[in-house]
């Protein structure tokens, strides 16, 4: 795993750490990143278990998360066996991704949840 800055936090990018366009649009792109990511949905799964589910050699399995990661598509966490073995597990952080294109040509990239999308409609708007 990499370290953090301080400002920022690991899976989803604040207003001042955004994930690169082109990284995630590169992830995305990639086949077996959107198989990770089909198979990362509803489970954590490992590097290994990624592998066997995505029928990819476990190296690329690794490259593949290391670049979803990067993207801050698929969060990272740890899971710790009753034997004491530790082994890196990757799931899913968001439900939707958003492209625009803006003024300029510029492209925006935005990051959704269940949660996030469920919240903004939770909101009445009364008129008195």
């Amino acid at each position: 795993m990499s370290a953090t800055n301080a400002d920022s936090t690991r899976g989803w990018p604040t207003e001042n750490d955004e994930p690169d366009v082109q990284t995630v649009l590169t992830a995305l792109e990639d086949d077996a990143c959107r198989h990770i990511l089909e198979a990362t949905t509803d489970e954590s799964l490992t590097a290994t278990e990624l592998s066997e589910q995505c029928e990819i050699p476990t190296s690329t399995a690794y490259r593949k998360v290391e670049k979803l990661a990067e993207a801050e598509l698929v969060e990272e966490q740890v899971r710790i066996n009753t034997s004491g073995k530790h082994a890196t597990e990757y799931h899913k952080c968001f439900d939707d991704v958003v492209v625009s294109v803006a003024d300029e040509g510029h492209i925006d990239i935005e990051l959704t949840t269940r949660a996030e999308t469920d919240a903004d409609s939770s909101y009445a708007v009364a008129d008195d």
